[in-house]
């Protein structure tokens, strides 16, 4: 039998190559980078010949890479298959969710128990990490993204269509110095999520204004976050009409009386193959089936 290079470089190779960036790789291999680029590099001797382009702050995939990556990846989905059927736990069925917390506290978790007695055969593993689309068959078996679009080589269903909500303390709306037109906001920090960049621009669009500047642009990675920020009076976040409602939080308002569609939705999304599977397939079918009864999914 021909001699294989370490399991550890090909994943190593794989998760670089689908997230670009050793940095990043490393982040989700729990790895140092310099470990992580030796793996890589261990795995590139091994073949005799280099599989990225090192250009500042990227690695791209050579066409030696990118063959390589369109090989093994099938494989590696199947070597995960295969050890997941051998250590699952009798008649359970598990699935590996990538998910944004807030979607995961404000609309997922208040239906699971309605999952559970729907299917008490199908359990989570429930992934808040970052990058959740790039590791679908490596590490998730389905993801659940906010986005403008979903790659369309991936199987992608959207769950909702949402406005594009100002949410600031209600303290921001009184006495002198309130926030009451949009023009006031150049009075005012702005909360953008990162996964949204572009709300403010659609925003102000929308209302013919873009060349309105808030006083300053802060970036959160964490909704939640964002909606406590904004509570404490700290800020203006733009996020979604969801956000707010499902938030429940007396101390936060809507500002301005204003209907501007969001560019972004949530997203179900996993690769066409992982559809073949069970878990899957459950989970999709009770998701999509919980979004299409919800009005707010329906609302334009």
């Amino acid at each position: 039998m021909r001699r294989l290079p370490p399991l550890t470089a090909v994943e190593a190779f794989v998760q670089v190559a689908r997230l670009g960036s050793i940095k990043a790789a490393a982040e989700e291999l729990a790895l140092s980078s310099p470990a992580l680029s030796r793996r890589v590099q261990a795995l590139e001797r091994f073949l005799g010949r280099p599989l990225f382009d090192r250009v500042p702050g990227a690695m791209r995939l050579n066409t030696d890479g990118e063959r390589l990556l369109e090989t093994v990846s099938p494989h590696l989905a199947g070597l995960e298959d295969a050890i997941e059927s051998l250590t699952s736990e009798g008649n359970i069925v598990r699935l590996r969710l990538g998910v944004l917390p807030l979607f995961a506290s404000q609309q997922l978790f208040p239906h699971l128990p309605e999952l559970r007695a729907a299917h008490p055969e199908l359990h989570l593993d429930v992934d808040t990490g970052a990058h959740a689309i790039a590791r679908l068959g490596d590490g998730l078996d389905a993801a659940i993204v906010l986005a403008r679009e979903v790659d369309p080589a991936l199987y992608s269903h959207r769950l909702d269509r949402n406005r594009i909500f100002p949410i600031a303390a209600r303290s921001l709306t009184e006495g002198p110095g309130a926030i009451r037109r949009p023009e006031d906001l150049t009075r005012a920090t702005v909360f953008l999520h990162r996964d949204m960049p572009e709300t403010l621009d659609a925003f102000c669009q929308a209302l013919g204004m873009e060349a309105l500047e808030p006083l300053a642009i802060d970036h959160f990675d964490s909704g939640q976050l964002m909606l406590d920020a904004a509570a404490q009076g700290l800020g203006v976040a733009f996020m979604l009409e969801s956000h707010l409602r499902n938030a429940q939080d007396e101390r936060l308002v809507r500002l301005f009386d204003i209907e501007v569609e969001s560019p972004y939705s949530y997203w179900f999304a996993c690769r066409p193959k992982a559809l073949e599977t069970r878990a899957v397939r459950m989970f999709r079918d009770w998701l999509v089936a919980l979004f299409d009864r919800a009005p707010e999914a329906k609302a334009a």
